[in-house]
Parts: structure tokens; sequence; C-alpha cells
């Protein structure tokens, strides 16, 4: 029995289960700290009878998930005030006992899809959630990168034509990153309406693909995927995967080789499938990621939901 926290800066899902196909799912508003947390660990703890084995939490952040560091399983620096250096982990940990799993939200997204998704089979590739952020995680050698600290792919810098664009971006580090230019609230802020209201013939559609494709060709010339996920809510209007095909290839411009982007071009750019879905069942990787290693020292306890805590 496994508990899985998808940690966003919005709603926080929580679920308890075995496997994908038989969680029990919750919601909840993302508030405080101590209030979001507490209704999260209530909801583990019912649904599970007290009985789970591990929790994995896939957060928003930036998080510290080094170890070795005082502060691992931390928010850092986030946006969100009263969330700043709040102790994610310790504080689950503390309710109940058992090893925790923790990662981004976007990294756990990128193991659902591996699991269960879009990418399933697929060694290298990168995962992109386009909606109230953009953050990105890069699987590579079917491992999540983490590197220094974890990707941060919403907030690279690209160009930005401010005759065309002149919105300044709605970052509040940076102004103008991706994030800040192609996220759903850059969108509305912008256009004066949210993207779900835009119609297909919309100018917001040819400039959001140029920006998503110029995050996009940075990251073939540096990580070499062999697919590139897309979710998340703007990336719900199915229009925009041509138009992000397209600008990607005039972007590379022919330097990039491969029968991916030559060939294969609308199974190399795909819809994330699991939808909403991918970062709860990245959650629960991470639950059974940890459960797999604390049973290399206790592998007595291990029972009937062992065979789904294969690795990705």
């Amino acid at each position: 029995m496994f508990g899985a926290i998808e940690a966003g800066g919005t709603k926080f899902v929580c679920a308890v289960g075995c496997d994908l196909s038989d969680l029990e799912i919750t919601q909840l508003p993302t508030t405080s700290p101590q209030v979001t947390t507490a209704q999260a660990i209530d909801f583990l703890r019912a649904s599970s009878g007290g009985k789970l084995q591990a929790v994995g939490i896939g957060s928003f952040g930036p998080v510290d998930l080094s170890p070795s560091s005082p502060t691992f399983g931390h928010i850092t620096s986030t946006p969100k005030l009263s969330w700043q250096n709040f102790d994610f982990v310790g504080t689950v940990r503390a309710a109940f006992d058992v090893p925790i799993g923790f990662d981004t939200d976007v990294n756990a997204a990128a193991l659902g899809e591996a699991r269960w998704g879009a990418a399933r089979s697929i060694s290298d590739f990168v995962y992109l959630t386009v909606g109230t952020g953009i953050g990105g995680g890069a699987v590579v050698n079917g491992q999540v990168l983490h590197g220094m600290l974890h990707p941060e792919m919403g907030h690279i810098r690209i160009p930005h034509d401010r005759q065309r664009d002149p919105y300044p971006g709605c970052c509040p580090f940076h102004g103008d990153c991706l994030e800040g230019l192609a996220s759903g609230p850059a969108i509305e802020a912008r256009w004066g309406r949210p993207a779900s209201e835009l119609p297909m013939d919309h100018p917001a559609w040819a400039l959001e693909a140029l920006y998503l494709a110029l995050g996009l060709a940075n990251w073939v010339c540096t990580l070499s995927p062999k697919r590139i996920v897309l979710g998340g809510g703007v990336m719900r209007k199915e229009w925009l995967f041509p138009l992000v095909r397209g600008e990607l290839v005039q972007l590379l411009n022919g330097y990039v080789q491969t029968a991916e982007l030559t060939k294969n071009l609308e199974q190399y750019v795909v819809p994330a499938e699991l939808g909403n879905h991918a970062g709860i069942a990245g959650a629960l990787v991470l639950a059974q990621q940890v459960y797999q290693k604390h049973q290399v020292s206790q592998p007595q306890s291990v029972h009937q939901c062992k065979d789904s805590t294969r690795s990705t």
C-alpha cells in the first residue's frame, strides 16, 4: 500500500493504492503548508488504514533533492512565499515513519509517462508541462536527471522580439523567460483572455508555438532526447502540436539529421498520454522506487505489491 502526493501551486492531488489501476484519489486546494499537508496526511492515513509502506511526493519547486543537504526535502525559493523553506519530507515522515520518495512535480510526471504513458520504452526523453507555469523533466538512460539541483526548463532565456510581442513577461524572477512568455498566465495577461477561450485562428497560437519551439530546439541540441512529451493545460489545444513541430523544424534548419526529425516528427513531439494523472502516477512511482530500495535491507517484508515496484 503506497501513498502519493502531487503538490501543485493551486492544488494537491493525493492517492493511496498499490498500482495505478487501483488508486483512491482526492484533490485539495493549496493553501498554507500547515493546513494543506495536514489534510493530505489525514487522507493518506484514513484511506490506507494506517498501513502505508512508503509515500512518494512530486512537488512544485524549487526543492532541495540532495540527501546530504541539511535542507533535503524542503521547498526552497518558490514564488509562493508561505511555502518557502518548508520541510515537506520531514513533515510527512513524522506522520508515517516510512520511506519517502521526493522529487519535483515535473520529474514525477516524467516518471509516470515513462511507466504508463507516452514515453514507455524510451530511455532518453524530455517531458514538459505548459500550464500555470512551465516545467520540465529529463530522463537520461532511464534515470531522471538531477545534477546540481534539478532542471528548471521553464526559466531558460529565449529570444524575445519586442516589436512583435511587447508583453514584458510575467515571471517574478526573470520577466521574459520561457515561463514568463509562454505560460497560461502569460497568455491571459497578453491577450486579455485565458488560453481556454482563444479560438484556433487566434494569433496567440502562432506566437506560443514559436516560444515553445525555441525551448525544444535548445533541448534537442543539448540533451538529444529520443522523444519530447508535452503536457499541461495549454497543450490540450490539439492544433498547437503541428504548429510547434513546424516551428521546431524551421529553427533547427536541417542541422540535426535524424529519422525522428525528418520522417517521424509526429511521433517525436507528442502529447502526454496520462493527462492530469501524470503527476500522481509519477508520485506513485517515487513511492514504489523508494520502497524497493528499502527492501534491499529488509527483504522479508516484501508482499503482494512487489510486482508493481519494478524500476522505470
